[in-house]
């Protein structure tokens, strides 16, 4: 029957297959971007407000070499001022349990 369709000049029906056009994506809604920080941690500190000062306003000066001046720190002293700080009673900080040092921490 199909030769004598084709001879008398009609077309053959054709049969589409019908597909689902969303049959191979993922069936995650996914966006279009990527998350950032943000949508992770919405509650963040917003820290942009410790860079609003220029370099204009750095006490130290453009000559001041923090490196430098560590090294000319004398560590043993500064141990010994955080140990005497965190054991020692003083009216307003009274040392009640000998040491407040996880206060600081």
């Amino acid at each position: 029957m199909d030769n004598k369709l084709a001879a008398a000049g009609a077309a053959a029906p054709q049969i589409q297959e019908l597909t689902n056009p969303t049959e191979s994506k993922c069936p995650v809604a996914h966006g279009t971007r990527a998350h950032t920080n943000r949508d992770w941690w919405p509650n963040q500190l917003n820290l942009h407000v410790l860079h609003q000062n220029s370099a204009l306003s750095n006490p130290m000066g453009k000559e001041f070499n923090y490196a430098e001046e560590f090294k000319s720190l004398d560590l043993n002293a500064v141990v010994k001022d955080l140990h005497a700080v965190m054991t020692d009673t003083q009216e307003w900080w009274p040392a009640d349990f000998g040491h407040y040092g996880p206060l600081f921490i």
